[in-house]
C-alpha cells in the first residue's frame, strides 16, 4: 500500500479477520507507561510510572452488511491496521472499551475503540 513518498492517508482495518470501512480518525497507542512527576512542597521527589494499555480506535462506516452490535460485543479479538506509510499496527486479544457505539445515520458512521495488553507497530 505504501508508495515511496506516502506517509499518511490510506489505511485498512480488520477485526477478527474481517475488514471494515474506515472513514477516518484511525489512531493507535502502543503499550507503554504513563509517567507522572511526584512534586512536594520541598521540591521534586521523583516520578511515578503506571502501565498503559495499548489502543486502536477508528471512525468506521456502517455498510449495512455488518452488525455494529456484534462488532461491539467482540472480546479477545485481533485488530490489525495497515497504514499508508507501510506500518502494520496489531493488537492481540483486544476488547472494546467505552460506551456502545452510536451510529450517525446521516453519514452511516460510528466510533469504536479497542484496548489490549499487546499493541505493537512493525
Amino acid at each position: 500500500m505504501a508508495g515511496p513518498n506516502r506517509l499518511a492517508g490510506q489505511a485498512t482495518l480488520s477485526v477478527a479477520g474481517q475488514t471494515y470501512m474506515i472513514v477516518g480518525e484511525l489512531t493507535y497507542r502502543v503499550n507503554d507507561f504513563t509517567v507522572e512527576t511526584l512534586k512536594g512542597q520541598d521540591g521534586i521527589h521523583g516520578t511515578k510510572e503506571m502501565a498503559q494499555t495499548g489502543m486502536i480506535k477508528a471512525k468506521l462506516r456502517d455498510s449495512g452488511s455488518i452488525s455494529v452490535s456484534s462488532l461491539a460485543a467482540m472480546r479477545d479479538v485481533n485488530v490489525v491496521a495497515q497504514l499508508a506509510n507501510g506500518k502494520v499496527v496489531s493488537g492481540n486479544d483486544m476488547w472494546r472499551v467505552g460506551e456502545p457505539p452510536e451510529v450517525n445515520t446521516e453519514d452511516g458512521t460510528f466510533d469504536i475503540e479497542w484496548e489490549g495488553l499487546t499493541v505493537s507497530e512493525n
